[in-house]
């Protein structure tokens, strides 16, 4: 029996058409309507032609009425794969979300020209040989025999920085991931690398290079054109063993030979995915893992508590560096010192000591948590914190001389006046990265200074004397690694409101720290007690051990799963009254509601990782229910738009933080 029913996958952001709908299948388009390929279909109840992937083709379906063929088939490429469906569908079950939203990630839109050229390319050139060289610094063999079991490894990256044959440095981290790739390819199977920015794709992509031939690299992410993306993606669909690089939505990159996904800092924010249904890349690879049977690594200097709840359950095996390296790191009370510029610059008279020996000899890192010139100001009268007159968010200053402007709604504050006393003065409060450059600047006269951040990003600096002045995660790579580095600001940081600001710190200070030279100091200002003992003795592990465990006792993430739920007052306590009355959810766990916006509230529930799946299946429910209900119009000549629908969001840091 011929089959002659497509299941297709409708690409519609409406959660109520997730899901496959069956479409005949005519006898022209039965050579071409197979598994994966891009189709347009009837959508009836949107009175259109909508797009979508056949996910399989079966002889019969599960509708017993007359069916609707096909429209067309827009392209023969089997672009959506059946790995990379059935984890968008599993990711998104797990989330609350629509696997639509996911596909959406996974397959970059279709660029007809890049298309032609890939089927009309029938050269089969011979792939080239690789070798793969030794993982140094975890013991002979210790990680290639792991990876080639396929195991679940949470691994403590070597702190230092690595000169590559053509002369580039970069992270020790990056040459142990790019060794790790190689010895998968080496066995004809493909890795998927992903890592938070363009910073550290840079030097992943530079360490891949120096031992990988080009043909077997891939880059995959979104600061490609599309056309550049796309021809990526279509390498990606190819049999052939290769090491694809990117950010987070690599880790749904078409790989039927998967033989590893690599996580490098999976604590850094871009990490977590901005757009519905909001899945972290950890948690895609968690998934992939354990769909596709591959070896998994969270490799990482300082270790997020999530994947120390996974190694202290037993779902990861922890490996740490032998010998155990331990980078020359000294703490400071944060005192005034005795010398004037040192003063200024707001470091202690030891650590400018130390930096001053340091730049005889090369490059000083120091680490500031705020870009700008005063990252803060406030009423020169009564001390009141400026705010803006327009949307009441915090005023800046980027230079001297600039005039201030809100860091929310870029509006400048001209004829500003205090809404305290209505005074018309304002004083700058803090030191960003600028002003910081201007005081060393002064205490190091002849030296050259450069500031790195946001709007200013360096990747890489020479070995020559220099002061770089970083904003936390923009640090340069320096050429053999800089000679001195100073954290400064770690009162500001620690005083951050946030439920991860410990760990947070701890993960900032650390990726300094890796960039030093071996044996150079870094000097770590204004902090003590048990963040800076972890720091001091390089027990990241002990650390986030003992962060879990507080947050078990106050059943706080990542002890427990957490789902927000926002939209209006009604909508949110019906599906939260409903949701624990049904699954018989504690009280205690209802957190909320909160209000978000004038129209809208937010409510949290906590609950165990064992009923994850049945919250996220009721959830569900709820938003589909409330998204199919009839809703209110808009308010006639008010231009009041009808209330947001009901949105549920997993594992959401946000209620827990204020950056």
């Amino acid at each position: 029996m011929v089959a002659t029913i497509a299941r297709v996958m409708v690409d519609s952001p409406l959660p109520q058409l997730d899901r496959l709908f069956d479409y005949g299948i005519t006898p022209e388009l039965v050579s071409e309507a197979v598994p994966g390929v891009r189709v347009r279909v009837p959508l009836r109840s949107a009175g259109r032609v909508a797009d979508g992937y056949i996910v399989e083709v079966v002889e019969s379906g599960h509708y017993s009425g007359a069916l609707s063929d096909l429209e067309s088939v827009v392209s023969p490429i089997r672009v959506l794969t059946p790995e990379v469906w059935a984890l968008a569908r599993r990711a998104a079950d797990r989330a609350a979300g629509s696997a639509t939203d996911i596909v959406r990630l996974a397959v970059p839109g279709r660029q007809v020209r890049v298309e032609k050229a890939f089927l009309a390319d029938t050269t089969s050139e011979p792939f080239p040989a690789v070798t793969a060289p030794a993982i140094d610094g975890y013991g002979a063999g210790v990680v290639e025999t792991a990876l080639e079991s396929n195991e679940r490894l949470a691994v403590d990256a070597v702190p230092l920085v690595q000169p590559l044959p053509d002369g580039v440095w970069v992270g020790g981290w990056a040459v142990t991931l790019a060794r790790a790739a190689a010895s998968v390819l080496a066995g004809g199977r493909t890795a998927i690398l992903a890592v938070p920015d363009y910073r550290d794709q840079e030097q992943l992509e530079a360490a891949l290079r120096s031992i990988l031939p080009s043909e077997c690299i891939v880059r995959l992410d979104a600061r490609q054109s599309n056309p550049d993306r796309y021809r990526a993606f279509l390498r990606c669909l190819s049999d052939r063993p290769l090491a694809i690089v990117g950010n987070r939505s690599v880790v749904y990159a078409p790989a039927a030979n998967l033989g590893l996904i690599a996580v490098w800092d999976d604590g850094d924010p871009f990490h977590s995915e901005p757009l519905a249904p909001y899945v972290h890349a950890r948690d895609a690879a968690l998934l992939r893992q354990e769909q596709q049977g591959c070896a998994l690594m969270f490799l990482g200097h300082s270790r997020s508590t999530e994947v120390e709840r996974l190694v202290e359950v037993g779902w990861l095996r922890s490996i740490s560096p032998v010998p155990r390296v331990l980078p020359k790191i000294v703490p400071t009370a944060n005192q005034a010192a005795t010398d004037r510029l040192a003063a200024g610059a707001r470091i202690p008279s030891s650590a400018w000591q130390i930096a001053r020996a340091a730049l005889a000899s090369g490059p000083v890192l120091v680490q500031v948590a705020r870009p700008g010139y005063a990252p803060g100001l406030a009423c020169l009268d009564c001390h009141q914190t400026a705010r803006c007159e327009r949307c009441e968010g915090p005023l800046a200053q980027k230079t001297s001389r600039s005039v201030p402007a809100c860091l929310w709604c870029g509006a400048l504050a001209v004829e500003w006046r205090c809404s305290n006393c209505r005074g018309e003065k304002l004083r700058q409060v803090g030191q960003g990265a600028t002003r910081t450059a201007e005081d060393l600047g002064r205490a190091f006269p002849g030296v050259r200074v450069i500031i790195a951040d946001g709007d200013r990003p360096i990747l890489s600096v020479g070995a020559e004397p220099a002061l770089v002045i970083a904003t936390r995660g923009a640090e340069p790579v320096a050429a053999g690694g800089y000679r001195a580095v100073l954290l400064l600001d770690g009162e500001r940081m620690v005083a951050r409101e946030s439920l991860r600001v410990a760990e947070d710190c701890l993960r900032w200070w650390s990726n300094a720290v890796a960039l030093a030279a071996g044996g150079a100091t870094t000097v770590l200002v204004g902090v003590g007690g048990a963040l800076a003992s972890a720091l001091v003795t390089w027990r990241h592990a002990d650390f986030a051990r003992s962060e879990l465990a507080d947050r078990r006792r106050l059943r706080f993430p990542p002890a427990v799963r957490v789902a927000t739920v926002t939209g209006t007052v009604d909508a949110v306590a019906q599906a939260v009254e409903r949701t624990a009355s049904e699954l018989q959810l504690d009280r205690s766990d209802v957190l909320g509601p909160v209000d978000v916006s004038p129209t809208t509230v937010r409510t949290i529930l906590r609950f165990d990782y064992s009923r994850g799946a049945e919250v996220a299946a009721d959830l569900r429910a709820q938003v589909i229910r409330a998204a199919t209900s009839r809703r209110k119009p808009a308010v006639a000549g008010k231009g009041i738009a009808p209330p947001p629908p009901l949105k549920v969001r997993f594992d959401d840091v946000e209620p827990f933080l204020d950056s």
